[in-house]
């Protein structure tokens, strides 16, 4: 796929997920944002950047942790995740959280503006994330740090069948490269090739718990991944594509819902302090 096209489409699809986001994937996801906090050792009056800030869960985290004096940028692809964020920020009680419109390939920010840049689940949606990362590198200070997140192992993911039962219906190629980075030291790899150290990575299993059939395909195909092209469905492709799902899944259902077994890949990185 074009990479303008790949951008539109994750554009209008996260645009689509906004609402639902949180409910799907804040609860999954927040052990990946505790253990960032915890291992780039922020501090008060901080500046820190999140790209792909999506709803603003971390960022918000993020700002409680520099307090006041600090400042967060969160940015993101998808205006409605922006404007959620910012919802979020101001019911928070943040204001030194703040949020933009912006591709990660192409950050508008100074150089060397931020002490630490954070990326939680999100280059693996971009076309180009080995740019992404030389973009956040050039926007951090000397000694600065950045915290990313990505997915594991696509055979450690058993939800990864939801790419090629969408693919199959619309060739959408929504997430051509999803799992690369998530391969056996292939995020420390991309840091390293983009002149970063590499003092920390680790990969977690987690486990992805939905009560019914319903929780679970909501999360992928009306707050995540396939968003756009689920509200482009007609309702037969729908009962298709979700019957195919969840038989794809049901290996993990059991007496109180199902129990997806996942891997996420966690890296700290540093620029060097010359």
């Amino acid at each position: 796929m074009d990479a303008r096209l790949q951008l539109r489409v994750q554009r209008y699809g996260w645009d689509r997920a906004a609402a639902r986001y949180d409910a799907s994937w804040q609860r999954p996801l927040s052990s990946a944002h505790r253990l960032l906090i915890d291992r780039l050792q922020l501090r008060p009056g901080e500046r820190v950047l999140d790209v792909a800030c999506g709803t603003g869960g971390l960022a918000c985290e993020l700002a409680a942790a520099v307090g006041p004096a600090g400042v967060v940028v969160g940015v993101d692809l998808s205006q409605a995740m922006v404007d959620a964020a910012h919802a979020r920020a101001v019911g928070a009680g943040l204001p030194h959280a703040r949020f933009e419109r912006m591709d990660a390939q192409a950050l508008a920010l100074p150089d060397a503006a931020f002490d630490v840049v954070t990326c939680c689940f999100g280059l693996m949606y971009l076309p180009d994330p080995e740019q992404a990362l030389m973009q956040m590198k050039h926007v951090l200070r000397p000694g600065g740090r950045l915290g990313l997140a990505v997915w594991g192992e696509r055979r450690r993911c058993a939800w990864a069948p939801v790419f090629p039962i969408v693919d199959a219906e619309v060739r959408s190629e929504v997430c051509p490269l999803f799992f690369r980075l998530g391969a056996d030291g292939a995020l420390a790899k991309a840091c390293r090739q983009a002149g970063l150290s590499v003092p920390w990575q680790i990969a977690i299993s987690q486990t992805l718990r939905y009560r019914d059939a319903d929780e679970a395909c909501d999360a992928m195909f009306v707050a995540g991944p396939a968003a756009l092209a689920w509200s482009r469905f007609g309702e037969d492709t729908r009962i298709r594509v979700r019957a195919r799902y969840l038989a794809a899944i049901d290996a993990w259902r059991g007496e109180t819902g199902y129990e997806l077994p996942a891997e996420f890949v966690c890296v700290v990185a540093e620029v060097s302090a010359d």
